[in-house]
Parts: structure tokens; sequence; C-alpha cells
């Protein structure tokens, strides 16, 4: 919202659907002149009068998890061709066509799917994956003054939620980009050797590097105190950044909203005195 409102949007052009419509930020909004409204995908009843009235739809994917994830999206793009959306803007995942052997991606691609085949013109946002928890993740190798993997040379080209914000914002705003998909990454591939080298550099204390084999990582987890559950998760996640379709940068960002998208090394740099202070502590 923030973002098309910098992009001159007038709040009484936006629509506000949430399953919280009484929050204080969008109660804001409302007295700014924007409409706030309730809808749920679990609730479709619910959609076609959240949805009417507007032209362009941002399709916010929902949390995964919940098995039927596709599903509440169709019920949320049925009920936007019924209120006479023309356009619907998707957050997807990175490379969803091509990286099918993702735990995270076929929901997406599912998602993507039912969006061409609905008639509306569409427009696929390809998100990456979030660089925002990184600065935490830096503070906590940093404090350890080591980090352990079992994928070492994995590289992902994360990007910071506010800049797949400014690239929804534009294509939402600005025309041309109907039945187009955009890879939105960040600037350059990171993984665990750049992060460390990054962490040491910007907190000034050497961070250490340990590779270990599969088991060995497990029996890692294991000995931390971590439950059966989230070693697995933590495992396949670890294997889902390692893939080649999640390592290449795209200009998309740049190209959409006229700016650079931000990089690991500003995240980090935005978050020195953490760091600095993590140094420091001597737990």
């Amino acid at each position: 919202v923030e973002a098309l409102l910098a992009r001159k949007v007038a709040p009484a052009d936006l629509i506000l659907v949430s399953r919280t419509p009484d929050t204080d930020a969008l109660k804001t909004y409302a007295k700014r002149g924007a409409s706030v409204r309730f809808g749920d995908f679990g609730k479709p009843e619910s959609l076609e009068p959240a949805f009417r009235g507007g032209t362009r739809l941002l399709l916010i994917s929902i949390s995964g998890g919940t098995g039927n994830r596709p599903e509440l999206h169709q019920a949320a793009i049925d009920a936007a061709v019924k209120a006479g959306v023309k356009q619907i803007a998707y957050t997807s995942y990175v490379n969803a066509d091509r990286y099918s052997t993702s735990m995270i991606g076929p929901d997406h691609r599912r998602t993507e799917v039912l969006l061409e085949e609905s008639g509306v013109a569409w427009t696929l946002l390809r998100n990456q994956i979030y660089a925002n928890g990184l600065p935490d993740q830096a503070e906590q190798i940093v404090r350890e003054g080591r980090l352990v993997t079992f994928t070492p040379d994995a590289r992902v080209a994360y990007v910071t939620r506010e800049d797949c914000a400014a690239a929804a914002a534009a294509v939402l705003s600005t025309p041309g980009h109907e039945r187009k998909a955009y890879n939105i990454t960040g600037p350059d591939a990171v993984g665990p050797r750049e992060l460390v080298a990054l962490a040491s550099e910007v907190s000034g204390k050497r961070i250490e590097l340990i590779v270990q084999t599969e088991d060995e990582y497990r029996r890692h987890l294991l000995a931390s105190g971590m439950s059966d559950a989230a070693i697995e998760g933590n495992v396949a996640f670890a294997k889902e950044l390692d893939s080649p379709y999640l390592r290449e940068p795209s200009r998309a960002v740049a190209e959409l909203t006229g700016k650079s998208p931000a990089s690991v090394r500003n995240l980090l740099e935005a978050n020195r005195s953490r760091l600095r202070a993590a140094a420091q502590d001597k737990r």
C-alpha cells in the first residue's frame, strides 16, 4: 500500500481486502480514503463483494502448509473474475515453472496454471526467498563465531520484501504487464561462504565456516536440542536453497521500479550496530 501511495495512486482508488480489516494500520488507510473490506479465501462468499469495483488485483499467496493452498487461491481468482477484475498479479515463487523438484514451488505453479486458465489477464511476480531474516541469522553466527552447513556452495539471489512490494506496485500502477512473468530477485547470489565473509567484514569479528556431511549436520542439530521434525525441515530447506534455479539474479526489480534492489551487503551494513554488539557478546 505504501509503495502504491508513493507512486501517487490516490487512496480513494485502493480497495484493501483482509481477514482482519479492523487493524490500526488498515483503519489509518480508511481514514485517508481507501476502502477497507473483509475477505477470506476460506469463505468464498465474502470475496466477490470485497473485490467489486476493483480493476487490478494483487493476489498475495497465503502461507504454505494448509494442504489446499491452490484451491483457496482458486476461490479468490473465481471471485475476482465474477467481480469484474481485469488483471490479477500473483505473488509466486522464483522459477516456479522450472524448479520442479522444489518443496515450495509446486503449489505456486498450480496456482499459476489456474490463473492462466481463468481467462483474466495475469502477471506472475515470482518472488525469490526473502532476505529480511538474514540480519538475524548474521547476528547469530557472529555471536557464535561460526556457521555450520552441509551445503557450503548453495547460493540464493535473496530479495527484500520491500523490493517485492515495490515491484508489485509498479505492475499494478503501470501498463504493459499482462501475460508476463517476472523473477523478482536481489542483485547478487549469496550463500554460506558469502554470508560468513560479509558478517565477518561488517562485524569486525572473524567467523568460521564449518562444512559437514549431511549426517554430521543432522547430529549437530540433534545435539543442539532440535526436534526430529525441526531437523527434517531444516535439512529440507537447506537442500531447497542449493538449487541452480535460485542462483540467477534478474534485473526485474530495477526495470520495474527504476531503482536497484537492496543487496545482502546493504542489509547487513544497515544492521552494523547489531552485528558489532554481537561480536562483543561474551556469552
